[in-house]
Order: C-alpha cells, then sequence, then structure tokens
C-alpha cells in the first residue's frame, strides 16, 4: 500500500467548476494496463485510487453520472464535471455507488499514489516500464494476497 501518511487528498476537474476532497487514505491503488482503460483513457493505462464513497466529499459542483460499457458486461458509471467532461471516478457494477474508482490524475498532488499493483500487464503498451518493487500480474489479481489487512477489513465493513 501507498505511503501516503495524510489522511486527506484534494482533486477536482480541469475547469473547478467540481471539487472533492478524499477523507482518507484510498483501500489500494491500481495501475491498469487493459485495452479497455486504455480506449477508455485515451492513454495507456488507467490510475485508479480505490476508496469507499462517503470518503469522497463534494467540496463544490454536482457532476454527472455518465452510463458506459464495461470490459465484463455490466457496464459502469463515469462521473464527470458537466462542464469541462473530465473524468473524476468510476463507479462499477460489482460494488455499485458504495466504492469509487477515483482517478489519481485528477488529484491536486497525483504523485502521492502511485500505484500498490500494475495489473492486466499482458497487454501494456512495450514501451512502459513497470517499476521492480511493485507488483504486477498479467491479468486480474486475488485481492486477499496483495491488499493490505485494514484495507480488506474496510472492504468487508462496505460491502458486507
Amino acid at each position: 500500500m501507498t505511503d501516503n501518511n495524510s489522511a486527506t487528498l484534494e482533486g477536482g476537474c480541469t475547469c473547478r467548476a467540481v471539487r472533492y476532497l478524499m477523507t482518507s487514505k484510498p483501500l489500494f491503488v491500481h495501475c491498469c494496463h487493459c485495452r479497455w482503460c486504455q480506449r477508455e483513457t485515451g492513454s495507456a493505462f488507467a490510475h485508479n485510487a480505490l476508496i469507499e464513497a462517503d470518503r469522497v466529499v463534494l467540496q463544490c459542483g454536482v457532476p454527472e453520472a455518465v452510463n458506459t460499457p464495461s470490459n465484463s458486461g455490466k457496464g459502469q458509471k463515469i462521473i464527470r464535471c458537466p462542464q469541462c467532461r473530465i473524468a473524476l471516478w468510476s463507479n462499477y457494477a460489482g460494488a455499485g455507488d458504495a466504492l469509487r474508482f477515483v482517478r489519481v490524475g485528477t488529484l491536486d498532488e497525483p504523485d502521492r499514489l502511485p500505484p500498490d499493483i500494475h495489473i492486466f500487464t499482458s497487454s501494456r503498451q512495450p514501451w512502459i516500464l513497470l517499476p521492480p518493487d511493485k507488483p504486477s500480474v498479467p491479468g486480474y489479481y486475488e485481492r486477499n494476497k496483495y491488499w493490505p489487512a485494514e484495507s480488506l477489513a474496510r472492504r468487508q465493513a462496505l460491502l458486507g
């Protein structure tokens, strides 16, 4: 897990119409290299901080949910600023609205949340060099193997 010791992180969209505060450290931070994430982001990967929805507090603005397909076939909601259209976080069908996948790049200090794991590396762009000190897996991973005990307990409390 990231060594971010601060309990709060601020972020928002490019035009600053929507601002949010993460009130605790995330459960876990993914860097996903799947083709689906590459297409959605228009980049080489998606960098997401998984956190309980009630720990992401809006400071200003009203983002909108855009329903989109997902690789699982269950869909996702991408939460965007209605003005500049920046994606702030996603909610996937598995956890519903209870868990947010916050786009780390929308944080004011994104460097404070480096990935805890690189996933779907079998489809990563060949020019991306993975750090040797972080786990990387060719597909998805076993949560119980990689998540810290504290994060597993938080997830269990959230989803039951």
